[in-house]
């Protein structure tokens, strides 16, 4: 299953609002992003940053993997290549791709990404509506972390825990795309 269509995407942000039982102006109003855009996304019409996505998320109350998996009915504990949601963020080109199995009560998520070499992403404000502590395993290349004020430099075989309470953002500072496997876990408070 791919987010490649923007159609796909808005529906997906469209049915979230609605379960939550949020109006345009109640979205727009939580998360800082223009009614008019979010109704764009909706219909299709534009592509939402990660950076946008991960502020619409954060009103609604889900995580950007809980976002990208979809229907939970239909869970399962295998996850099939075939099925993984996959999706490219237009402003970075990184490419994420949820390999979690579909399980309505799991507290993990695992995410692979591909990050272009010279993008950066910031997400300013934790996107998650529970404690969430989130592990970076860098498992080709270089990728530089910003952690609220501290910055962690990664190279393949490392990996960073924090939990998400604040800003991060993500750059890679190499010449060449770095894959990192990104395993979030809820957490006590």
């Amino acid at each position: 299953m791919e987010f490649s269509d923007d159609i796909g995407l808005g529906a997906r942000l469209k049915a979230l609002r609605q379960e939550r039982g949020f109006t345009l102006d109640a979205l727009a109003t939580g998360s800082g992003v223009s009614r008019a855009m979010i109704s764009r996304i909706e219909r299709g019409e534009a592509s939402p940053t990660a950076a946008l996505l991960g502020k619409l998320c954060a009103s609604l109350g889900v995580s950007l993997s809980g976002f990208f998996a979809g229907d939970r009915a239909a869970a399962s504990p295998l996850s099939r290549r075939a099925d993984q949601t996959e999706w490219r963020d237009p402003d970075s080109g990184y490419v994420r791709r949820n390999v979690s199995p579909r399980l309505p009560d799991s507290v993990l998520e695992v995410v692979d990404v591909t990050f272009p070499p010279g993008e950066r992403v910031r997400f300013d404000n934790p996107w998650v509506s529970r404690p969430t502590e989130q592990i970076v395993w860098v498992l080709d290349g270089e990728l530089e972390m910003t952690v609220g004020d501290t910055v962690h430099r990664l190279g393949t075989g490392d990996s960073l825990h924090m939990r998400l309470d604040r800003p991060v953002a993500y750059h890679n500072p190499g010449d060449r795309p770095v894959r990192y496997a990104v395993v979030l876990a809820a957490s006590t408070p």
